[in-house]
């Protein structure tokens, strides 16, 4: 089963990155990211905060120590939901490989759909959506998309602790809720 799931309100849905303290830091400071963050390479979105975990070692990894939640236009994200390609060929899809090489050549979106993820980095019987944006689509989330950058390190590091101490952290994850997008993506 696939579906997204984010802390979302009517304007805005909030996704995940994780980066070294340079890169962080100046994000918050300029309420977007700044002239370290390289706009050339692609860049992945998660809006689900326990894939997020999992992928930086909950702020632990080298240049994944600083995590930031980034509220983003709902437009964006959507527009960027709406155009993008799946990341991996599969038969299922109803088109050739070669077709697919050529979408996946023209779109700045790619989108993967990963097994979520428990408090402990246990796959869940649902898979999460993360967007990998380049070229146009990486320019209009940096520059237009944006509205708020937050550095949740600490908070991270906080459940991270209580984790470890097998504490139930549960209640205190943020409150993702499914969001629903017009057209179907796969």
């Amino acid at each position: 089963m696939r579906e997204i799931r984010a802390v979302y309100t009517d304007e805005t849905i909030r996704v995940y990155q994780a980066y070294n303290r340079i890169i962080a830091e100046e994000a918050v400071k300029n309420g977007t990211f700044g002239t370290h963050f390289s706009m050339n390479r692609m860049t992945w979105i998660k809006p689900s905060f326990l894939w997020m975990m999992y992928r930086c070692g909950w702020a632990q990894k080298e240049n994944q120590e600083h995590v930031l939640a980034i509220d983003i236009k709902r437009s964006g994200f959507d527009k960027a939901v709406e155009s993008a390609v799946i990341s991996t060929f599969s038969e299922d899809l109803g088109i050739s490989k070669e077709e697919w090489q050529k979408q996946v050549k023209e779109s700045d979106v790619r989108v993967q759909w990963d097994p979520e993820k428990d408090i402990y980095g246990n796959d869940l019987p649902y898979r999460s959506i993360q967007l990998g944006l380049r070229g146009n689509a990486v320019k209009e989330y940096v520059n237009d998309w944006i509205v708020n950058v937050s550095d949740i390190t600490d908070y991270v590091h906080e459940l991270d602790a209580l984790r470890n101490n097998n504490e139930d952290i549960n209640e205190r994850l943020p409150k993702e809720e499914v969001y629903i997008i017009s057209r179907s993506i796969d």
